[in-house]
């Protein structure tokens, strides 16, 4: 199985409630995506970080083998997904291992 973890800021200039909406549009279009793409064991998209976080948002998820993370990546849900992201956020950093 795979993980594969993904955290990002939203921009600086996106605060209050447009923060908000967009942190649960993000996680809201991501969540989706677990009983559409195959392969896809689970996927949970935190948005409540502690003050201690230096990321605003974090996914994490499980797919059968690497080839089902792959198939996901380019999957038009997510490719939808990651477009909207991409408008709204910063310094993303990933992660991908098997367990």
């Amino acid at each position: 199985m795979v993980r594969h973890i993904v955290m990002w800021c939203i921009n600086k200039e996106i605060t209050g409630e447009a923060c908000t909406q967009a942190k649960l549009r993000i996680k809201n279009s991501l969540e989706a995506l677990k009983d559409i793409v195959p392969g896809t064991i689970s996927v949970k998209v935190e948005i409540d970080a502690l003050n201690s976080s230096n990321r605003d948002i974090a996914l994490i998820s499980e797919f059968e083998s690497e080839e089902a993370l792959k198939g996901y990546q380019v999957h038009p849900g997510h490719v939808e997904a990651g477009a909207y992201i991409k408008t709204v956020t910063c310094e993303r950093a990933c992660f991908d291992y098997e367990f």
